[in-house]
């Protein structure tokens, strides 16, 4: 009986499956030819030159585009719904490359710089974020600890320090560590600047992702890993921050993310990285938005190979956890 419902089912869900198929291609075609072809032609008798007919004419055509959209949606809710996310996504990422493809890019101009983009601007992004995320990781956690101490003086330096770092702009920051050290005898190359930068102001922020984590873990656990005699240091490997983890793992994952992303604030004192590169490399052609929009892809593609990288440690966790 049950196998003969599934095999019902499929009969029912493969012509739907292949109607939304066929419609889909449609569209497609249809949206890809409308501009200059069939709206246009479709419209001109009754309205004239559908951009030049006034109210009337933009009624019409929005009323054509809006059965377009609704036709759209129509058709995508016949797939499931990973095939629907799918078909939106490239749907998007269509109208996104469209948008970027009406600014007149010289795509041989782009072809020409990415490789150094990327072998250059690329790497040092990435070096300056990785390098940075463990820094401010390693600072987070002492402060996360001095902030949850009895100690009045931890405590306060450690307020002090995330009080001080999360109510400056980054900006102002990389400028003063780069500016204001040589003004006291300490002179210090750039990209040296920027890690410091980047790690003091995000170490302050996932000071208080460690300290919410850490503060999570019920005190019975301390109090019982004291009652069986273990140090402070035992306890916080052991049986604290396995714990914590998996509530830290999801904003540290974003700040890093955002990490990424503020890197480009040390472009403005030299760094060649990816902002630094875009700005520099169009200027001599007059090319700046093939460039900028070259970084911005380079930024996004990132992001997403680490929102994946976040997911994937998110649900090794959840894994672990159901155990």
């Amino acid at each position: 009986m049950y196998a003969d419902t599934v095999i019902g089912d499929k009969l029912i869900r493969k012509p739907r499956f292949l109607l939304g198929l066929l419609a889909v291609a449609f569209i497609a075609f249809f949206t890809f030819n409308m501009a200059d072809t069939i709206i246009g032609e479709f419209l001109r008798p009754v309205i004239g030159e559908p951009k030049e007919s006034g109210l009337f004419g933009r009624s019409a055509a929005a009323l054509v585009l809006a059965i377009l959209f609704v036709g759209n949606l129509f058709v995508i809710s016949l797939f499931p719904i990973k095939v629907q996310i799918g078909i939106v996504w490239l749907q998007l990422l269509l109208l996104f490359m469209a948008f970027f493809y009406s600014f007149d890019l010289k795509f041989s101009f782009i072809q020409s710089k990415i490789g150094f983009m990327i072998t250059q601007g690329l790497f040092t992004t990435l070096y300056i974020s990785a390098v940075s995320i463990m820094i401010a990781s390693v600072i987070a956690i002492v402060g996360a600890v001095a902030k949850l101490s009895n100690n009045g003086v931890a405590f306060a330096i450690a307020s002090f320090y995330t009080s001080l770092f999360r109510g400056l702009p980054l900006l102002m920051q990389v400028f003063l560590i780069y500016m204001g050290l040589p003004q006291i005898g300490y002179v210090i190359d750039a990209v040296p600047a920027g890690i410091i930068a980047l790690s003091l102001c995000y170490g302050a922020y996932m000071t208080e992702i460690f300290r919410a984590g850490i503060q999570s873990i019920p005190r019975g656990q301390w109090e019982a890993s004291r009652s069986q005699g273990f140090k402070f240091g035992l306890t916080m490997r052991r049986i604290i921050l396995p714990q914590a983890v998996p509530l830290i793992i999801p904003p540290t994952g974003n700040q890093f993310i955002a990490m990424l992303k503020d890197s480009s604030l040390v472009s403005v004192i030299g760094v060649w990285e990816l902002m630094f590169l875009a700005r520099t490399l169009g200027q001599k052609e007059f090319r700046h938005m093939e460039m900028l929009i070259t970084a911005a892809l380079i930024y996004w593609c990132l992001t997403m190979v680490l929102e994946v990288i976040q997911s994937r440690i998110e649900k090794h966790y959840r894994q672990k956890g159901a155990r």
